[in-house]
C-alpha cells in the first residue's frame, strides 16, 4: 500500500528551531552589509580609476581568490565544526573590508590596494560558503528541509534588498566609503551571533586534504544532474555577475544615476523574496526541473539595459520578475543537494558545486570591460542573455535533471 503523505510542514515551521533562528540572524547580518557593499564596490572603483576595466579587476581579483579556495574551505568546513569556521570567516571579512574603507576614506586606495583587500575577502567568503550551505539541514528536521531553505532564502533577500536599497542611498548621499565600513561592523556582529549557533558534529577526521578532496569529488561526479546544473550554472552566473557588477553600473552612471542603480538591484532582491514565498508553500515534485526552466527569465533585465535609453520601470519589473524565478530554482537545487548527499561530505559537494558555478566569473568579470569597449555595452549584454538561455535548454534537456523527484 502507498505511505500518504501528511500535510505539508508550515512556512514558518523552522523558526521554532534556535539554532535555524540563530543561523538566519547571522546570515541576515552579513548579507546585509553584502548588499550595500555590492553597490558600493563598483562606484569605488569607479571614484578612484574611472575605469570599468578596473571595476572588472578589482571584482575579479575577489572572486579568483574565492574560488581558488573554495575547495580547500569545503574541507575545513566538514572537518572542523562549521559553526567555528563561519566565525573565523567573518572575522577575517571584517578586517578586510574594514581596511578598504579606510582606505576609501582617506584617500590612500589605489588599484593594488582594492584588489588586494578584495582578494582577502574573498578567501573569508571561501570558508564561509560551504560552511553556510551545509549548516542547514544541521538546524532543522528533514521534514522542514524546504521550508528551512526557503525561508533562508527569504531573510538572504530582505537582508540583500535592505542592504542594496541603503547602499545606494548610502553612495548618493556620503560616498562608496561608509557603505564598506558599515559592511565590515555588520560582518562583525555577525561572527558575535554565530558565537551562540549549537549544532550537533558531523566532522569526521579526515585522511588527508587530497583524500578528503577525492571523496567529495566522487560525490560529485556520481550524480549527473548535479554536475549538469553546475555546467549550466558557470555560464549563468558568469553573465549575471559580468552585468551587474560591471555593464550595469556603468549603464546607470551614463544613464538613470547611481542611487537608481542600487534601487534596480534591490528589486530583483524583492523578486527572490516572493520567490522564497511562494517555494517555501509549493513545488512540485520534480522542482530541480522546474526551478532550472524558470533560470531562462533571468534574462529579461539584460534585453531592458540592451536599450540604448533602458526604460526604469520596465528594468524594475524585469528584475523583479527574475528574481522570483531564479528562486524557484535555488530552494529546488538546495533540498536536492541536502536530500542526496551523504551529511559529513555535503560541505566538500558544496565547495565543488560552487567552484564549478563561481569559476567562470572573474572570467566574465574582467573580459567584460574589454569586451565592452569594443563593441558597446548593449551588444556585449545581448551576447550575454544568449549564452544563458542556451545553456539553460541544454541542461533541462538532460534525463537526470527532468526526472529527479523530492522525497
Amino acid at each position: 500500500m502507498a505511505r500518504r503523505r501528511g500535510p505539508a510542514p508550515g512556512v514558518m515551521a523552522p523558526l521554532a528551531h534556535a539554532p535555524f533562528r540563530t543561523l538566519v540572524a547571522g546570515r541576515v547580518l552579513m548579507l546585509f552589509g553584502n548588499g550595500m557593499a555590492t553597490v558600493a564596490l563598483a562606484f569605488a572603483v569607479l571614484d578612484v580609476t574611472g575605469s570599468l576595466t578596473q571595476v572588472g579587476l578589482v571584482v575579479g581579483a575577489r572572486s579568483i581568490a574565492n574560488v581558488a579556495l573554495l575547495l580547500l574551505g569545503g574541507v575545513l568546513a566538514d572537518r572542523l565544526p562549521r559553526a567555528l569556521v563561519v566565525q573565523g570567516a567573518c572575522v577575517l571579512a571584517a578586517l578586510t573590508q574594514g581596511l578598504l574603507a579606510l582606505a576609501l576614506l582617506t584617500g590612500t586606495a589605489t588599484l593594488a590596494v582594492m584588489m588586494a583587500l578584495s582578494a582577502l575577502n574573498g578567501a573569508a567568503a571561501a570558508a564561509n560558503l560551504p560552511a553556510l550551505a551545509a549548516l542547514t539541514p544541521q538546524t532543522v528536521p528533514h521534514a522542514l528541509l524546504r521550508p528551512a531553505n526557503a525561508l533562508a532564502g527569504i531573510a538572504k533577500q530582505l537582508g540583500m534588498f535592505a542592504g542594496m536599497s541603503a547602499g545606494g542611498v548610502l553612495v548618493g548621499l556620503v560616498g562608496p566609503g561608509w557603505a564598506i565600513g558599515v559592511d565590515a561592523l555588520l560582518f562583525a556582529a555577525a561572527g558575535a551571533v554565530f558565537l551562540f549557533l549549537r549544532v550537533p558534529s558531523t566532522a569526521v577526521p579526515g585522511g588527508g586534504v587530497l583524500r578528503d578532496l577525492l571523496d567529495g569529488w566522487s560525490e560529485f561526479v556520481a550524480r549527473p544532474w548535479v554536475w549538469i546544473i553546475v555546467l549550466q550554472f558557470m555560464v549563468v552566473n558568469a553573465g549575471w555577475s559580468a552585468t551587474t557588477s560591471v555593464l550595469g553600473p556603468g549603464i546607470a552612471d551614463e544613464t538613470f544615476g547611481r542611487a537608481t542603480w542600487g534601487l534596480v538591484m534591490a528589486a530583483n532582491s524583492v523578486g527572490l523574496l516572493l520567490g522564497g514565498i511562494l517555494a517555501a508553500r509549493w513545488q512540485p515534485r520534480r522542482a530541480l526541473f522546474f526551478g532550472t526552466s524558470l533560470v531562462t527569465l533571468q534574462t529579461a533585465p539584460f534585453f531592458v539595459l540592451a536599450d540604448p535609453a533602458p526604460v526604469v520601470p520596465l528594468l524594475f519589473a524585469a528584475m523583479f520578475l527574475g528574481g522570483v524565478a531564479v528562486e524557484q530554482f535555488s530552494v529546488a537545487w538546495e533540498v536536492s543537494v541536502q536530500e542526496n548527499i551523504p551529511p559529513e561530505r555535503l560541505s566538500r559537494v558544496y565547495s565543488y558545486d560552487a567552484l564549478g558555478s563561481f569559476v567562470a566569473m572573474p572570467v566574465g568579470q574582467i573580459a567584460i570591460g574589454p569586451v565592452a569597449k569594443a563593441i558597446g555595452p548593449e551588444r556585449s549584454i545581448l551576447i550575454v542573455a544568449g549564452l544563458t538561455v542556451t545553456a539553460t535548454l541544454a541542461a533541462i534537456a538532460a534525463p537526470s535533471v527532468r526526472s529527479l523527484r523530492r522525497r
